[in-house]
């Protein structure tokens, strides 16, 4: 978790079986979360879930909004995490690294689909911050990765390439997440991320592309 990101008000533990604890009870708000959606999201129902009582989420957060917010900073470092180890372990090449990022996207959101879509609308100021936060670390971390395939962009600017790219992607990732129960398209996970990586290489790579021609 990156519990440098948390709610000031949040105090991480420091001792291992309170850490232990407070992932039973993490675990169990996005159990909460994946099975009853935001609706269904009550400290009472994490609390039954977790097997502990009211009182004792109450003595570590303040309220359902902190849980959400906690949750919300778990998720977003297993993102942040997952790129940054599928990008180190990329196969060579420009079209490796992109595949790289776009499928350790597709592993977490695939894990937290009905999650992710609830915790990245909605919430209050800090809670989307470090949503934008964590957007722009994966997105900085795929520039990176990719700066030492830069001849095979065929843009005018490679930074702004990479961005448009990444944010393609993120936004696809998100979208179908949110879509994908009511809205199926048929693929798994992993054909998603075959298919969006060969989009985002092929508009990367286009020589018919420069900006601001």
């Amino acid at each position: 978790m990156s519990q440098q990101h948390a709610d000031p008000a949040y105090r991480p533990p420091q001792q291992a079986r309170s850490r232990m604890s407070l992932q039973k009870v993490l675990a169990a708000a996005g159990h909460v979360l994946a099975t009853g959606g935001i609706e269904e999201f009550t400290v009472a129902a994490v609390a039954e879930q977790a097997g502990v009582s009211v009182g004792a989420i109450y003595r570590r957060f303040t309220g359902k909004e902190q849980l959400l917010h906690a949750v919300k900073d778990q998720l977003l470092g297993q993102l942040e995490t997952g790129v940054a180890e599928a990008l180190r372990s990329a196969e060579s090449g420009l079209d490796g690294v992109v595949a790289a990022f776009t499928h350790a996207l597709a592993r977490t959101f695939s894990r937290h689909d009905r999650i992710f879509p609830d915790l990245l609308s909605g919430q209050r100021a800090e809670g989307v911050e470090r949503g934008l936060q964590a957007l722009a670390v994966i997105q900085d971390a795929l520039a990176e990765a990719a700066e030492p395939y830069g001849d095979d962009i065929r843009r005018a600017d490679r930074r702004l390439a990479l961005r448009v790219a990444a944010r393609t992607i993120t936004t696809s990732c998100v979208h179908r997440a949110a879509t994908c129960q009511s809205w199926p398209d048929g693929l798994t996970w992993t054909s998603w991320a075959d298919e969006t990586t060969e989009m985002a290489v092929a508009y990367l790579t286009s020589p018919q592309r420069t900006a601001h021609q």
